[in-house]
């Protein structure tokens, strides 16, 4: 059953919550544990892969592939020792409650799950404005495929034409643009503005304060 509203789907780490930093570090020590040394760089730019395709991207497909999971792991567990303190981004919440009130379905289309989930969710704190969470465990392939935002529209009953995405990596950017849907973006990523204009995003913005305040004129007028 289609719905004849609007969607803004939303990215969460680096978009609604200031995690990109916090993944980075837990990354590069995890990845440090096993034996790798990846630059801090190469892994902010890796961010928002999801973890299987992170590791592969950061060091190869002739790696040995069974330490993937112990390295996955690792993160997972350095990363969960902030997950009662993760900081949102300046008026996150308030742009959903907003976008909400002005009559948008507001989606969250995230790898994160579980305990990591409810802790973003938390940090947000706009429950109430969010009809649905689409998460990487329900599609077999997470961004830059466009699965995670088109699982995201199918929760809703949403075509992808009345929708917008916004993120702040190009995985997101390309997730979006293969989904058939507006994408937007944000720099509080860290991801410079060329490189997302370049993976689609028709607009960007500083973060959720300047979409707020951007909404009576700015893409998701």
């Amino acid at each position: 059953m289609e719905s004849s509203g609007r969607a803004a789907v939303f990215d969460v780490d680096g978009t609604l919550v200031d995690t990109n930093h916090l993944h980075v570090v837990a990354w590069w020590e995890a990845f440090r544990q096993a034996g790798h040394d990846v630059p801090m760089h190469a892994v902010h730019r890796a961010v928002g892969l999801p973890s299987t395709d992170l590791v592969a991207h950061l060091l190869g497909e002739d790696r040995d592939t069974d330490q993937d999971a112990d390295i996955s792991a690792g993160h997972k567990a350095l990363y969960g020792q902030y997950f009662d303190r993760l900081p949102p981004l300046p008026e996150a919440g308030a742009l959903l409650r907003r976008l909400h009130r002005d009559g948008w379905t507001v989606v969250l289309a995230t790898s994160a799950g579980g305990a990591e989930l409810s802790a973003l969710r938390r940090a947000i704190d706009a429950d109430e404005a969010i009809s649905a969470t689409a998460s990487a465990d329900d599609v077999d392939q997470g961004k830059p495929a466009p699965e995670p935002v088109e699982h995201a529209l199918e929760l809703v009953g949403v075509p992808a034409e009345r929708a917008v995405f916004v993120g702040d990596t190009v995985w997101d950017m390309r997730a979006g643009s293969r989904a058939g849907v507006r994408c937007v973006g944000v720099l509080c990523g860290g991801i410079p503005r060329a490189d997302l204009e370049e993976s689609g995003a028709d607009a960007v913005y500083a973060d959720p304060a300047h979409l707020l305040s951007a909404l009576g004129d700015g893409a998701l007028a």
